[in-house]
């Protein structure tokens, strides 16, 4: 069932959240009760005043009742089927299922991430335990005097009549292999207590991610100057590994440096005189495309520009940093849709791309994009350039840039494990939907 046919389901969970009556509801809506029954069972189209003023009863925006707020939990969703395609789950009812059980809907795609985060776990331990050499050579030197505790113990025990001399021998040999598997085993767990080995159920990346969400992606005391990178690290209680941290000062020394090239309290000044142009912001502060971009991504909501999004990938294609939109999730794991922007940008370097892209031919969500590569880093005779990629992306309302540029909607999707579109020439691998959109 399309999203835009499940308005009546969702003014139906609305209206059954504020405890009112589906008499009560079409009586201040000004239609029968009869008709509101076939609204809400969706067996008939609404719009216009009707759809406003049922959304000003309802106390939501419009827009949650035709488009829903479950873009990010049905991603979310396709992507715990990926996982288990055996399972052949209802793929053509999931926006259904989101739209009418969120609750339930949520819990099976938060199960789904703590699995994946388990998962990992295990892997890098795995990983661990077989490249890392002290972990190993300790383990070794374990097994090896637990070895020689047992032979020694075994004679004692097995042996008749021992000759004092050697029976001592042996006392002796059991004590200082017992003292040494002591020292041992404390190191080892001193080792792995320590901060260079820490085992959580997240991942560098989700703890990262989770900081940045908490943080709203914006950093006033960064801004400000009042506070160093460092002390925003050092001092954060959620950053809990080593990796986490490092992640995060490089993002954060990327951030300080774009704020020295575009201070706040002019970029604001922009921003109110100009609203949104990233080519005239880099411009007016000569400074970088992508550090105009950012700059605008970051910003926080009152700034008045709209919802936007943002994707940094390096040389290899790899994300190094995202914003994801409720309409524009991105892939937590694995690779992107090679059709992104993003990727066409680091075939021209130095180049400003812009691409009106549609993330699903059946909903027609349309977002404009905007992207360029540039290097990264001291530039040096003899060095190779490091190449990274950013696009920022925000909702399509049919803007006369769109317009202008005379472009077709470039088709793309979140990755192709759960992208159904067919005849796609970028495909890597086979989908999980069923059905093409």
């Amino acid at each position: 069932m399309a999203r835009d046919t499940l308005t009546g389901t969702r003014i139906r969970e609305r209206r059954t959240a504020l405890r009112l009556k589906q008499a009560e509801l079409a009586e201040a809506a000004g239609i029968s009760a009869s008709y509101l029954n076939l609204i809400e069972h969706n067996r008939r189209r609404i719009g216009g005043k009707l759809l406003l003023s049922i959304a000003r009863i309802l106390e939501v925006e419009p827009s949650a009742l035709v488009e829903g707020a479950e873009v990010a939990l049905i991603a979310a969703l396709r992507e715990a089927a990926a996982a288990r395609p055996d399972l052949k789950a209802e793929l053509d009812r999931i926006d259904e299922f989101a739209g009418r059980f969120p609750g339930w809907a949520a819990l099976l795609a938060d199960s789904r991430k703590r699995i994946d985060a388990l998962e990992r776990t295990v892997e890098t331990l795995t990983d661990r335990l077989t490249h890392d050499p002290h972990l190993a050579a300790s383990l070794h030197d374990m097994l090896s005097t637990v070895t020689s505790i047992r032979s020694t113990a075994g004679i004692l025990a097995e042996t008749g009549e021992i000759e004092p001399e050697w029976r001592d021998r042996f006392h002796r040999n059991i004590n200082e292999d017992a003292r040494r598997l002591a020292e041992s085993s404390t190191a080892l767990v001193r080792y792995l207590d320590s901060a260079d080995s820490e085992a959580n159920l997240t991942s560098p990346q989700e703890e990262v991610e989770a900081f940045l969400e908490e943080n709203a992606y914006h950093f006033p005391v960064l801004e400000e100057g009042s506070r160093t990178v460092d002390e925003i690290v050092d001092g954060s209680a959620s950053l809990t590994m080593a990796a986490s941290r490092d992640a995060m000062r490089r993002y954060l020394s990327r951030y300080a440096r774009d704020v020295t090239r575009i201070p706040p309290a002019p970029l604001r000044d922009f921003v109110a005189a100009q609203g949104f142009d990233p080519a005239a912001l880099s411009q007016a502060f000569d400074a970088p495309l992508g550090s105009a971009l950012h700059r605008l991504a970051t910003l926080p909501a009152e700034a008045g520009l709209g919802p936007l999004g943002l994707v940094i990938c390096d040389a290899s294609g790899t994300l190094l940093f995202r914003k994801p939109l409720d309409e524009f999730p991105l892939p937590r794991f694995g690779a992107a849709c090679a059709l992104w922007p993003l990727f066409t940008a680091l075939t021209r370097p130095a180049q400003p791309i812009y691409r009106l892209v549609e993330q699903s031919a059946r909903e027609a969500r349309r977002f404009e994009t905007f992207s360029v590569a540039e290097p990264t880093g001291g530039m040096r005779f003899g060095d190779v350039a490091r190449i990274e990629a950013v696009m920022l992306f925000r909702p399509s309302f049919d803007s006369q840039r769109a317009g202008q540029t005379g472009q077709a909607p470039v088709p793309i999707g979140v990755s192709c494990r759960i992208c159904a579109r067919t005849g796609c020439s970028a495909r890597r691998e086979p989908s999980v939907l069923a059905e093409g959109l």
